[in-house]
């Protein structure tokens, strides 16, 4: 048994196909079959069930695999550890932040990161939180920046700020003349939100209860407005907005993003209570650089101080 073996086997119940995890491991396909067969014979347990469509993990191989995997990370902590005394800001970090942190996060958080340790090569990348949750898990992410609630055994969560939601309007819209707006108004409104499996959207359902009415309202009588679609990602749904097609709520993070002109679209606070969501960095307890999860954290904390600034600045209309 070899921890090349096993990294096969950890990529093959992953891809549940030889063609991608050959590919995934940089080796041919028959490669790859003939070592998890070799594996499967010395262990003497199928790990797979294979047929001419799909393969699948049996029961006990599901668990060997399991097992695996937590070799592969300890060897990944092993190796990291033979770095211990050396630079921690030398080697790259990959971070993982959701949609609707991402876009206006990166670019702002990027270049405090590379003043603060210029030698750290960086990996990027914007996901919905389970599939961030699992790179994280698997390593293939050293930390991950999401909105709370998160949970998850063995990592370690920081919140990192707190962010207000704020309203976006055609800048004709009626209710464009009012300094501040409550959820009850909105849920009278054509609303556009994110679809399921966003995670913002539940935040804004949870945070103003009277839209979730207003959302599951998929029929309705003449004259009762009603949600009238669902946008893939802020940026689609913020056109949407600025073409007349109904308002939306963001975080004030995207809603300052860009400066619309006065006559395309504006944005509201919400009368207080104001809804918000906390932004927080989740990063492995194993994770061996504790300075670049640090560099990390203080980049993110200068962002925030931009970001204030940017707050105190009125807001009467946000462009393309």
């Amino acid at each position: 048994m070899t921890l090349t073996e096993l990294r096969y086997v950890v990529t093959l119940a992953r891809e549940k196909h030889f063609g991608r995890a050959a590919e995934r491991c940089h080796v041919s396909q028959p490669t790859l079959s003939v070592a998890v067969k070799k594996l499967e014979d010395e262990l003497g347990v199928p790990l797979f069930e294979r047929s001419k469509s799909s393969i699948r993990v049996t029961e006990t191989g599901q668990r060997i695999i399991e097992q695996a995997q937590r070799v592969l990370d300890q060897v990944g902590v092993i190796r990291d550890m033979a770095q211990d005394g050396k630079n921690q800001l030398s080697s790259p970090l990959k971070v993982g932040a959701i949609y609707t942190i991402g876009p206006y996060l990166f670019p702002h958080l990027l270049p405090e990161l590379r003043r603060g340790a210029p030698d750290m090569p960086l990996y990027i990348e914007e996901n919905y939180t389970a599939n961030l949750r699992q790179k994280l898990r698997h390593s293939e992410l050293d930390a991950i920046i999401v909105a709370l609630p998160f949970e998850e055994p063995e990592v370690v969560t920081l919140p990192l700020y707190d962010e207000p939601f704020v309203v976006l309007l055609p800048a004709r819209h009626p209710l464009a003349d009012s300094a501040e707006l409550t959820p009850e108004q909105l849920a009278q409104e054509q609303m556009l939100l994110l679809g399921p499996g966003h995670c913002f959207r539940d935040q804004v359902l949870e945070s103003c209860p009277p839209l979730v009415e207003a959302v599951t309202r998929r029929t309705h009588s003449a004259g009762s407005p009603a949600l009238v679609t669902e946008g893939s990602s802020l940026e689609t749904i913020r056109h949407m907005v600025a073409s007349g097609l109904g308002i939306t709520v963001l975080p004030l993070s995207a809603a300052t993003a860009m400066q619309y002109r006065e006559d395309i679209l504006v944005v509201r606070p919400f009368a207080p209570p104001v809804p918000f969501r906390t932004v927080a960095l989740a990063w492995r307890v194993t994770f061996p650089r504790p300075k670049a999860i640090d560099m990390l954290r203080l980049a993110a904390g200068q962002c925030r101080v931009m970001e204030r600034a940017r707050e105190e600045t009125p807001v009467t209309s946000v462009s393309a």
